[in-house]
């Protein structure tokens, strides 16, 4: 065990689950109406607390138990079976290992709700994320992390997929499944309200921000230079992305919006995701610059083009950003084409198949979306019995 990298890891841990509480709940809070944004807080807070007992129980044995194949991990590690304070993962101590992916699978599956905010059964979330995160999200993560079929030494030789923080197993399958959702669900009944608190949507975003730095940092599983490096290219990217989203928006509509911008910036941090631990701080330049432009044309695509109803953007700042920057890894010469593209594929292959099957099993047991009283009243008051604004106290 080393003492640096773990106090590092510790530290990363604490980062990433910050991400999502509150990161990612403030941000996504403050984009619905206000009428939903407790529903939203729930979603994120709930998938939370049962991601965390699920990657415990039989997640985590998915993704890195020692007694499967090429293409899960097995079941040796059920419980965290075997493994004690003295268990070493690398350096780490494996509890510890454990508990920093963890965060990444709490994430993961909070990352579709911005898909489906002010219309989904609550039900339907809880049984949807644990299957989804179990079921899909788990059997990526051994395939690509985990020495799976998609790592090196698997179906693409000596060099397999390079993803250093989870361009493919986090964005890529978060992004698919959240656009599969918005398909199935339908769109909103009311698609013209805007942002309840964009204030809040840049608090979200700025903590986001800084647990990006435990994601990326973290995910070098050492307190070397290579940490310090993949917290800087992300830092680089997240600054850049942000002024080129704002650009775009300013030359396109005349105005450069705070949320724009602050989309701008997950958009940078999810690029540079997967290449951050193989490019240096010209490369995340580029990246980011790309990415505002790439990402931003993406959200009009699918919002008007395509017309589907992916509310808070989820597959086209995540999706796209995170394929962009696995792509991007081949393109300055850190991965082969054929271990990018030919993993991209495959992954995206297995998401759209478990989401869609996922959704006919679920949507069977228990609702997908709420009936029009509900929505048009909002979640927050008939499904919780709360409201986030009491306007006469």
């Amino acid at each position: 065990m080393n003492g640096a990298d773990t106090a590092w890891i510790i530290v990363a841990t604490a980062l990433v689950l910050l991400m999502t509480l509150p990161g990612l709940a403030l941000f996504y809070g403050g984009l619905v109406r206000a009428r939903n944004v407790l529903s939203v807080f729930m979603h994120c807070y709930a998938i939370a607390c049962l991601m965390s007992i699920l990657w415990f129980v039989a997640g985590y044995s998915i993704a890195f138990g020692g007694g499967g194949t090429g293409y899960w991990g097995g079941l040796d590690k059920l419980l965290l079976s075997g493994v004690t304070a003295d268990s070493l993962a690398g350096t780490l101590p494996e509890v510890l290992f454990f508990a920093f992916q963890m965060t990444f699978a709490i994430i993961t599956p909070a990352l579709i709700v911005g898909a489906y905010v002010e219309r989904i059964g609550f039900g339907f979330v809880l049984l949807f994320s644990a299957l989804w995160m179990l079921l899909c999200y788990a059997p990526v993560v051994h395939w690509v992390w985990g020495g799976g079929m998609l790592a090196d030494g698997g179906i693409f030789g000596d060099t397999g997929v390079r993803d250093f923080a989870g361009g493919i197993v986090v964005h890529e399958t978060a992004g698919i499944a959240a656009l599969i959702l918005a398909v199935f669900l339908g769109a909103r009944r009311n698609q013209t309200t805007p942002p309840h608190n964009p204030g809040m949507v840049m608090m979200g975003a700025a903590l986001l921000w800084v647990g990006w730095f435990g994601f990326n940092g973290g995910s070098q599983l050492a307190a070397d230079g290579g940490a310090a490096m993949a917290l800087t290219v992300t830092h680089i990217s997240a600054a850049t992305a942000s002024l080129s989203w704002a650009l775009w928006e300013r030359i396109k509509f005349g105005k450069a919006s705070l949320v724009g911008m602050v989309t701008g910036t997950i958009a940078g941090l999810a690029s540079i995701t997967p290449a951050s631990g193989f490019v240096g701080p010209v490369e995340a330049l580029i990246i980011g610059a790309v990415a505002g432009v790439l990402c931003q044309e993406a959200v009009t695509l699918i919002r008007n083009t395509l017309k589907i109803d992916d509310t808070l953007d989820v597959f086209a700042v995540h999706g796209v950003g995170g394929i962009f920057g696995t792509i991007m890894i081949a393109a300055f010469g850190a991965g082969s084409w054929a271990a990018q593209l030919g993993s991209l594929v495959i992954v995206a292959v297995f998401t759209v198949v478990v989401t869609v099957v996922l959704i006919l099993v679920v949507r069977i047991i228990t609702p997908l979306r709420v009936d029009e009283e509900t929505e048009v009243n909002g979640l927050d008051l008939a499904v919780h019995g709360e409201r986030a604004y009491d306007v006469s106290s």
